[in-house]
């Protein structure tokens, strides 16, 4: 086989994994529920979070809410009083603002942002906002958004309209190694995205205080939930990487090179067998004891 029909195999294979990975992220039932959201009318009120007289997690944890046979993340009246209680939308802004500052710096997670310039903290604070109870600002952002048709690896055209759709073109983004061009996240990806952003709501105050104790055992979960689409290995890693930044020569250490060495240089099976044992097969986030 000549060089050129080599690159030309490898390159097909790569766009098929990345085709079936994108079939698979459709099929997610979070994300069928999104876009059920979006078909439907604006909703009343639009994207602020009704006001609750008293906060109801004082003293306890607020759990996951489970839908359509446990498969589907559901807001609850308790998750939109914790929403209210550290500060609303305006605070989750506030961590996703810090997340990607560090994203952008970080030298492994920017391969995966195409642009700088595209309002990535105030959409990802609308979703987390929305999936909390607080009004639906990221579905009407949606119905509103201009349908843009990004350039990704090797000039391909992505249309990008959800949250499937933006994953896909950051697989694909220009920025990536030909070698890995297309390919979905995997575990280390994950981790070193889950650190970054405790890290960024860890210093702009959202686990402070009785409410952000609650929120950031609920945040930990909800991120632990969601990750799983993306990498099924990720979720027992949330709680460490909750961790992580407790730790300021940890942090500091990072700081000198933007890079998380500890995460990137080792396998999948030293990775897992570096977790407490109680973290390694358990049914949390689901059953949180």
């Amino acid at each position: 086989m000549s060089g050129a029909a080599a690159a030309m195999g490898t390159k097909s294979s790569r766009v098929a994994r990345a085709d079936a990975a994108f079939r698979e992220l459709q099929l997610d039932p979070d994300g069928q529920a999104e876009n059920a959201v979006l078909a439907g009318p604006p909703a009343a009120g639009g994207g602020v979070a009704a006001a609750v007289p008293r906060c109801p997690f004082s003293g306890g944890k607020v759990p996951l809410r489970m839908v359509g046979g446990g498969r589907t993340h559901g807001t609850s009246s308790a998750t939109a009083a914790l929403l209210k209680a550290i500060g609303g939308l305006e605070k989750l802004k506030q961590i996703t603002t810090r997340f990607y500052e560090k994203t952008f710096a970080d030298t492994h997670l920017d391969q995966f942002v195409r642009s700088h310039d595209d309002p990535h903290a105030e959409r990802l604070s609308a979703w987390i906002a929305e999936k909390m109870g607080g009004g639906t600002p990221w579905s009407d952002e949606r119905r509103t958004r201009p349908q843009e048709v990004v350039e990704a690896y090797g000039g391909m055209r992505v249309m990008v309209h959800d949250r499937s759709s933006a994953h896909f073109a950051a697989w694909n983004s220009p920025k990536r190694q030909p070698q890995v061009a297309g390919d979905h996240f995997v575990l280390r990806d994950a981790r070193v995205w889950m650190r970054l952003m405790f890290w960024s709501a860890r210093e702009v105050g959202a686990f402070d205080g009785e409410a952000g104790k609650a929120f950031e055992d609920w945040y930990v979960k909800f991120i632990a939930h969601f990750v799983r689409v993306y990498e099924g290995l990720a979720p027992p890693f949330a709680r460490e990487s909750a961790r992580w930044s407790l730790d300021p020569e940890a942090t500091r250490k990072y700081l000198e090179t933007h890079t998380m060495a500890d995460v990137l240089a080792v396998s999948d099976r030293q990775a897992y067998a570096q977790l407490p044992a109680a973290e390694r097969d358990s049914g949390w986030p689901y059953d949180d004891r």
